[in-house]
C-alpha cells in the first residue's frame, strides 16, 4: 500500500528492458510516482495516449524511431505531456537537437538513483532539469560563442520576468517561483509565455540556457 496520493505519472520509453526496469524500480519506490507505462519505441505512442501521463522520461538513441523523432510526434499533439530525454554524456549534437524540439530536460542515464525521484518531480511540476554534466557544453552549442546575443535577449525582459527567468533557471516549477515572489502559479506562468516570446523559443530549457550564456545569474548573485 502506498502512503500517499501519486502525484506524478511517469512513462518510461526505452529500447533497453533491462533499463526500463530499473527505471521502473527506482522510480515506483516513491510514494508520490508512479509508472504508469512502458515502451520501446515501437508502440511508445500509442501507450502515452493510452495513460495520459504528466511526464515521459525517453532514451533519446533508439535504434528504429529514435527519441527525437518520437519528441517531434509528441509535440506535434500539442503542449502536454513534457518530455524529458534518457541521455549520455557523448550525446552532445542529439541532445542540441532536442532542445530545439521542445524538450523540458535532460537526465544522464548514470543519474544517482537516489536523485531520480526528485528530479521527476521537478520536471512534473515545471522545473527543468540539465545534467551539469550535459549544460556546460550544451550552452556554446545551442547559442554559439558570443554572448552578446543572449545578453541582447535579456535586456527585452521587464524587471519582473528577470526575477522569474532567475528562478526558472535554477530549475524551479512555477508554484515554487510564486511562493518565492509572493505571486500565483498563473501568473508566473503568464511571465514564463512572455519571455518564451520574447526570446523566440519553445522551452524552459531554453530560456534557462540563454538566462545562463547571458549572465542573468551573475548579475543576480551580484546584487
Amino acid at each position: 500500500m502506498r502512503g500517499a496520493i501519486v502525484s506524478v505519472r511517469v512513462v518510461i520509453v526505452d529500447d533497453e528492458t533491462l533499463v526500463r526496469s530499473g527505471l521502473s524500480m527506482i522510480l515506483g519506490s516513491a510514494d508520490d510516482i508512479e509508472v504508469v507505462g512502458t515502451s520501446g519505441p515501437d508502440g511508445a505512442l500509442e501507450v502515452i495516449a493510452a495513460t495520459d501521463p504528466d511526464l515521459v522520461l525517453m532514451d533519446i538513441r533508439m535504434p528504429g524511431t529514435d527519441g527525437i523523432t518520437l519528441l517531434r510526434l509528441i509535440r506535434a499533439r500539442g503542449e502536454r505531456p513534457p518530455v524529458a530525454m534518457l541521455t549520455t554524456f557523448d550525446a552532445d549534437e542529439y541532445v542540441a537537437t532536442a532542445l530545439r524540439e521542445g524538450a523540458c530536460g535532460f537526465l544522464l542515464k548514470d543519474s544517482d538513483p537516489e536523485e531520480l525521484p526528485q528530479l521527476v518531480r521537478t520536471l512534473a511540476g515545471g522545473g527543468i532539469v540539465l545534467s551539469s554534466k550535459v549544460g556546460g557544453r550544451l550552452v556554446g552549442r545551442y547559442l554559439g560563442d558570443d554572448d552578446n546575443d543572449a545578453r541582447s535577449l535579456l535586456t527585452a525582459l521587464t524587471a519582473r520576468e528577470r526575477d522569474v527567468l532567475a528562478l526558472l533557471a535554477q530549475g524551479l516549477s512555477n508554484a515554487e517561483i510564486g511562493a518565492k515572489l509572493f505571486l500565483s502559479a498563473a501568473t508566473i506562468k503568464d511571465h514564463v509565455s512572455a519571455i518564451l516570446l520574447k526570446f523566440g523559443v519553445t522551452s524552459r530549457v531554453q530560456a534557462a540556457l540563454i538566462a545562463e550564456r547571458g549572465g542573468l545569474l551573475r548579475d543576480e548573485e551580484a546584487r
